[in-house]
Order: C-alpha cells, then sequence, then structure tokens
C-alpha cells in the first residue's frame, strides 16, 4: 500500500503542513525537523507528488469550503488551519456558510455555485444529508470532510463517541450516579453526526455502569445561549442532577452561567465537562475533552491538495482528545461528606 503525506507526518511527529514545506525546501523549518521528515519520507518510500499550485493551467488555485459558522470556536480554527495549509499552496479558500438557526430548517445545499469555481471542496463540521453528499460527489471534485464525514468518504476528525464515554467516565469515577449530556440540535440524527456519537457514547457508558439515562438528554445548540437554556431546562425537570457532559465547550460555558444564575455552586453543587479545548475554558476552570482543532484543519486541506494531484491519502484521520482537569469537576458534595466521617456517621473524635 502507498504511502501518503499523513503517514509521513505521524512517523515524523510533526504537521502534514510542515512535511509539505519541509520535501519543498520552504523556510520556517529547522534543518532537524527538515531531516526527520526527509528521513521518514524516504522509510516509507513517500515520493512528494507535484506542488498543487504548479498544476496545469486552467486549475482555479480555489478550494470550496463549506461550514455552518465561522464564529464558534471548533469551526473558527479548523478553518484558520486550512487556510494555513492551503496558503502554502497559493490556494484560496472560497467561503460557503448557512444560517443555522433553532427556529428554521436549514436550506439544502445547492453545489452548482461550486462548479467550476473550485478545485476541491472541504466540508466542516456540517452533517449532510445522503443526497446531499451524493450531490457533492456528482461534482467530481475531491471532497474532504472534518468532523461530520459520510460513510466512504476521506474524513478528519476525533473518535466522538469515545471522547464522550471518556467524559463521562471521569464524572463517574469521582462517583456522580446522575449525569446529564447537553447535546446538538434536535434535528441533527444523521448517524455520522458527531453530536450524535457523543450523545451514544455518553448513553454506552451510563449503561455499562448500570445507571440511567432516561430524561436526561437536553439539547444546547452548540452555543452557550443554548446551553444556558437548555441547562435550566433540565434542573426544572430533574434537579437531582450532580454533572453534566456537555458535547461542546461552548454549551459547557452556558451550563455554568445557568448554574450561577440559579445560585449553585461549581463543581460543589453540580460537576460540569466540555468538549473542545476552547481558549475561556483555562480562565473558567472548565474541565474538557481537549482536541487540536486547527490541525485538524491544516491535516484536512493538505490531504484535499494531495488527492488534487492524484495522491493517495487515508480514508480516515482520527485525532486524539485528552481530558483536561480543571474546577469545574470534583467529587459529589455528598460523596465528599461521607468520605469525611467514619462508618456509623460520626465526625471523628477531636
Amino acid at each position: 500500500m502507498a504511502h501518503g503525506i499523513v503517514d509521513v507526518a505521524r512517523a515524523a511527529g510533526v504537521s502534514t503542513a510542515t512535511v509539505s514545506r519541509a520535501l519543498r525546501g520552504l523556510p520556517n523549518v529547522t534543518a532537524a525537523t527538515r531531516e526527520r521528515v526527509r528521513r521518514a519520507a524516504d522509510e516509507l518510500g513517500y515520493v512528494p507528488s507535484p506542488s498543487a499550485s504548479s498544476l496545469a493551467s486552467g486549475r482555479t488555485r480555489t478550494i470550496g469550503l463549506i461550514t455552518p459558522w465561522v464564529a464558534h470556536w471548533f469551526f473558527a480554527n479548523v478553518i484558520e488551519g486550512a487556510e494555513r495549509a492551503l496558503r502554502v499552496e497559493d490556494f484560496d479558500a472560497l467561503l460557503y456558510t448557512f444560517e443555522v438557526s433553532r427556529d428554521v430548517r436549514r436550506l439544502r445545499l445547492d453545489p452548482d455555485v461550486l462548479r467550476r469555481r473550485v478545485d476541491g471542496v472541504l466540508v466542516v463540521g456540517l452533517p449532510l444529508e445522503a443526497e446531499e453528499v451524493a450531490a457533492l460527489d456528482q461534482l467530481g471534485y475531491p471532497l474532504v470532510f472534518v468532523g461530520a464525514g459520510a460513510p466512504a468518504h476521506v474524513t478528519v476528525g476525533l473518535d466522538d463517541a469515545d471522547t464522550a464515554r471518556r467524559a463521562v467516565a471521569h464524572l463517574a469515577d469521582l462517583g456522580h450516579t446522575v449525569i446529564a449530556h447537553l447535546s446538538g440540535e434536535p434535528d441533527d440524527t444523521l448517524p455520522w453526526s458527531p453530536a450524535v456519537r457523543r450523545a451514544e457514547g455518553w448513553r454506552a457508558e451510563l449503561a455499562a455502569r448500570g445507571l440511567a439515562s432516561e430524561g436526561l438528554e437536553v439539547h444546547g445548540h452548540f452555543d452557550v445561549r443554548g446551553g444556558r437554556a437548555s441547562m435550566h431546562g433540565l434542573l426544572d425537570r430533574r434537579p437531582d442532577v450532580t454533572a453534566v457532559f456537555a458535547a461542546s465547550d461552548e454549551m459547557a460555558m452556558g451550563a455554568l452561567l445557568a448554574l450561577r444564575d440559579r445560585g449553585l455552586r461549581v463543581p460543589q453543587d453540580v460537576s460540569v465537562v466540555g468538549v473542545d479545548g476552547h481558549d475561556m475554558g483555562e480562565h473558567l476552570g472548565l474541565t474538557t475533552m481537549m482536541q487540536n482543532a486547527q490541525e485538524q484543519g491544516v491535516t484536512a486541506a493538505s490531504m484535499l491538495l494531495e488527492m488534487i494531484t492524484g495522491a493517495p491519502v487515508p480514508e480516515e484521520v482520527v485525532f486524539p482528545t485528552v481530558l483536561v482537569e480543571r474546577g469545574s469537576t470534583a467529587a459529589p458534595r455528598d460523596r465528599i461528606v461521607t468520605s469525611r466521617n467514619p462508618p456509623g456517621g460520626c465526625a471523628p473524635a477531636m
């Protein structure tokens, strides 16, 4: 099997953009890194394909970038990473965004707006219906997904179910038994959607530990406002909740605001964990499953450029997530009190 740029990047411990710069003799790569990349390429038998920017005339040197949002943390970071990789090859990005609203169903993708205007298509965090994916395929351009990848298509993202299970395991290991979930859009039901997979992981980990999930999932629309409103609704119905797993840091931040609104303390009354690694998370003391969104953008764009030149790429690249424990998670209050007292409930003599 032929090895591609992603394999070289993994072997050398660098990004795909660094591999491209190192093998093309571009600046901003140290001599040691350049040598490590070249050695990895030699060992894998990787031969760089012609630079995408040097392909025959008639190319647009533009990538179509489809995304529902540009201001949300994950999307902004993926787009920044993708643009970084594209600039190396003198490519531009043509941004195609959608209005995603709580009240209005998203318009269907119209692939004709990209026809004869781009050389490839990058879909960032937008779960597309099977018919929409087929319409993009019919354009005949290389196609890469970030996050919400359709089956049998090149995808860069996370193991969303595993990420969710490890977040829930962290809360359960602390002693929490009523663990709620803030998910995304209520109409986001596609099986390849990150929100759906994270919800599946939440349910699976609870089930594996004999814990209930019924009535503990609410939809926070992947933003702070939605997280805040959904957390209020959840606590109105289930005041016994002691921990929350939010499918994004922005929803987790909304949950923190709702808890403050109610005079509840974090983590003494309710623990909260998110997913992302948002820049504000450290300031807020938010425990999170951290991912590298920028490098996902770099890798996806680099793979798309490789596909344009006809080079092989893997069908799936999975980025790791790392649990970053901060001040928003702790053992539930009853567990803390119990642990301070000996059996029988009497405090030790002083």
